[in-house]
Parts: C-alpha cells; structure tokens; sequence
C-alpha cells in the first residue's frame, strides 16, 4: 500500500502538549489518588515512581520512535517494524482505543454535569438538603440525560479530531493545557491553605514501606501504563507524526514528568481536603468515584477556600483532562481508517465517532436504567461499562505494552532504535544502553508480573 503523506506537529512543544494532554485524564485526578489511598500513600508513591522511570519511560520512548519510523498509525508500525504478523497486535491497540473511548466518555459527560450544577451553586447557593451521593445515583440512573451528555462529548472530541494534527489536536492542546495548568495551581493553593495539608503532605510522601503489600506493588506498575497512555495505540499513533527535527528522548522525558507532577499535585489536594473534613476519609474508598463526584461537591462551597469560585472550576479541569484523551483515542481508530482504508480523515472521524458512540450508548445505560443493559455480565463485572473497563484495564493495557516491548527490545534492529533515539538531539543524560536493557528485559518482566498477577484473580480496573 502507497504511503500517504502525513500530518506532522509544529514543534516539539506542540507535540509534548498533546501527548501530555493525552496522558493526562481521570487516571491523575481520581484513579492515582484513590489507589494512593487505598495502598497508604508513602511506600506506594515511591514504588509508582520507580516503575514510571524503569518501565512507563523505556515504553514511552519505545512507542514514539516505532511511530516515527514507520510513519504509520499503530497497525502498520507494527507490521512494518516487527513483521507481517505483528498487524494483529496493531489492530489489538485500535480495538483497545475503540472500546475505552467507548466508556470514557461516559465519565467524561459526568463532568459537564457536575461543572453545571456547580455553576448554579455558586450564585444560588449549595442545597442544604442535598445529598450528594442521591444526587449522583440519580445522574448515572437518568438515561437520557447520561445519552445526552456522552452525546455532547463526543461531539466535542469529533469536532477537534475532524480538523487534523496541527489544526485541531495541537492547536486544542496548546489552548486546553496552560488553562489546566492555571486551575490546578489555583486549587492546590486553596488546598495548602486548608488545616490537614500537613497531614496529607506526610502521608503521601513519608516512606512506609511495612505498610505495603505485593498487591500494591502490582497495582503501581499497572497504573504506570494506565496513566501515561500506553499499551494502547496512542503514543504510536502521535509518534507518527513527529518530524526527524524533534527530539523522542526529551519529548518522552516531559511527557512522563508532567504527567507525574499532575498525578502527584491532584493527590495533594484530594488528601488536603480529606485529611481537613472530619469523617471524609472512611468515605473514600467506598468508591472510586466517592470523591471526585460525590463528596468533592459539597465540599467545595462548605470547606474549602474560595470554593465557590474554584468548585466550577475544578469540573471544568476534569472536563479538559479528559477531553484531551477521548481526543488521542479517537485519533487512534481514525489514522487506523485513513492509513490502511484510504480513507479521507474527515470521513475516517465521522465513522470512527459514530460506531464508538454506539457503545458508548450501552455503557450510558449500563447503571440500573434500562434492564436488559444493565445486566450483562461478564469477567464477573455486570454492564457495558465494568466489563469494558475490567477488559481494558486487565488484559489490553498490560498485553499491548508488552507487544510493544518485544517489538521495540527484540524484532526491531538495534541499529533502526538507535538512529530514533540518538538523533542528535537526545539529552546529556540519556544513556541508550540502559533504555536498551529496561526495553529488553526489565518491562517485560514487569508487565509479565502484571499479566500473571490478572490470571491468578487481581483486578486492575
């Protein structure tokens, strides 16, 4: 197949903020803080961070220089990088992007209602009668208010994907990040300023490492992939557009520590919050989302300073988090359509929102509403979203990152890793030996443990 011109990124600053912005999403502002919490901060964090150095980053480079060289989207990098068969594991990462999309932006819709309900309580006043647990109960329960919100998000995500790499994704990122940036300066300012900012501080730094169990081990390794967008597609498919002129190293470099930094300062004011409200903290983790919607709510116009003004605010930052990664992961499935079906990208992003949404109306619907929807079950998980989400989490992820591995580690030659990595621009510390043997041996080891771990019962999800 003739290869068709690419789009490419202005800069490298345009492409460490999409890419940035892909990796940042709800797995910095609510899975990392609530599994900090639940495997007592400290030791966790400490061992989160070894595994973003010792696998997340050899994978991160690995994923961008298979996409620059091959100048494909992630079937035809695998094919053309590790060999003919290896477009199965291409197509693996498509599908991996078509269903998580498929219930994330299901999430994603929670945020716009939160950011409008929040809007009103600030100039008429928090309830005093809600109860915010009632209220999420009946926001997932309403189905054609979850239909309708999935509906506008994606409609957003299509708008942006429908105009290209530097006209859309690039030109949303460089407007959407810097005013992430700035709200979540401004809560964590608020959030230092609250009384148990201390605590918080204490507890998710100071080292306890008798506190934490294999399983917590596990769970930071697993989210290491989860968070950065890996195992997926995404980096492949961003890395394709990367020009002989910018720098994968120093790329990869600033897209893992912003990353990081988000996840960290995001649990700082999660932790802030609960170590300052009597009570909250055996409400954590009673759920995943027991924090970001139900208790943060009431907690914003009763807690925390200037909370009427940063309540809004904060939705508003969950929303552009997220938006940047349904972005990535629509790009995923619509470059698969435009490199290997020819076709034209705003057909390709027609087509690709269109059947993602189809699933994503049975993940709407997958929270009590409609019967028939709702009680699907499989992997033990009942409804669209759960198994989808369990899918994803378990087996994709950790499958797709050691694809990518192998491929980059052993098929690809180690003259073809060498010329993308040591291209002139690469950094004073970067070492290619080094990356050659974490890519080679410790990731996959790494993401084995995780695989084995799933098939003896652990749940990532």
């Amino acid at each position: 197949m003739e290869m068709q011109e690419r789009d490419a990124w202005s800069s490298n600053f345009g492409l460490v903020l999409a890419a940035t912005g892909s990796a940042i999403g709800l797995g910095n502002l609510w899975k990392f803080p609530f599994i900090t919490w639940e495997n007592d901060g400290g030791a966790f964090v400490i061992v989160y961070l070894a595994c973003i150095l010792a696998v997340g980053l050899p994978i991160m480079m690995a994923e961008l220089l298979i996409g620059r060289r091959s100048q494909k989207g992630v079937v035809g990098a695998f094919r053309d990088m590790a060999g003919p068969a290896w477009k199965w594991v291409g197509l693996w990462g498509v599908l991996c992007g078509f269903i998580l999309l498929s219930y994330y932006t299901v999430i994603a819709g929670w945020s716009l209602f939160y950011f409008w309900k929040s809007f009103g309580w600030t100039f008429g006043g928090f309830p005093a009668d809600l109860a915010a647990g009632d209220l999420f109960g009946e926001q997932v329960g309403n189905a054609s208010l979850q239909l309708m919100l999935s509906l506008a998000f994606s409609v957003a995500t299509i708008g942006v994907v429908y105009f290209g790499v530097q006209k859309g994704i690039e030109r949303m990122a460089r407007i959407l990040l810097p005013v992430l940036f700035v709200i979540l300066v401004l809560l964590l300012v608020s959030a230092l300023g609250m009384s148990g900012s201390g605590e918080a501080l204490k507890f998710i730094f100071e080292p306890r490492f008798a506190e934490l169990e294999w399983s917590g081990v596990l769970e930071a390794l697993g989210h290491s992939f989860f968070t950065l967008s890996l195992g997926m597609g995404t980096m492949i498919t961003y890395g394709s557009y990367i020009s002989r002129k910018q720098s994968i190293v120093k790329s990869a470099g600033a897209i893992v520590a912003f990353d990081t930094l988000i996840a960290l300062v995001a649990t700082i004011i999660m932790f802030s919050v609960i170590f300052s409200v009597a009570g909250l903290n055996e409400e954590v983790g009673r759920s995943t989302v027991g924090m970001l919607f139900i208790s943060l709510p009431e907690l914003f116009y009763t807690e925390m300073p200037f909370g009427v003004v940063l309540g809004p605010l904060f939705y508003v930052l969950v929303a552009l988090a997220v938006l940047t990664s349904t972005i990535s992961l629509l790009e995923v499935v619509t470059s698969y359509l435009i490199d290997e079906r020819e076709m034209k990208r705003q057909k390709a992003v027609m087509a690709s929102g269109g059947a993602i949404f189809v699933f994503t109306i049975f993940a709407a619907l997958s929270f009590g509403s409609t019967p028939v929807l709702s009680t699907i079950v499989a992997f033990g998980k009942t409804g669209w979203f759960s198994i989808a989400d369990h899918f994803v989490s378990n087996w994709m992820l950790p499958t797709g990152g050691l694809a990518v591995a192998i491929a980059a580690g052993w098929f690809m030659t180690r003259k073809a890793t060498m010329e993308e990595l040591m291209d002139g621009n690469q950094p004073a510390w970067f070492r290619y030996g080094a990356w050659r043997f974490f890519i080679r041996y410790v990731a996959p080891a790494a993401v084995l443990a995780i695989i084995l771990a799933v098939l003896l019962g652990q749940d990532f999800s």
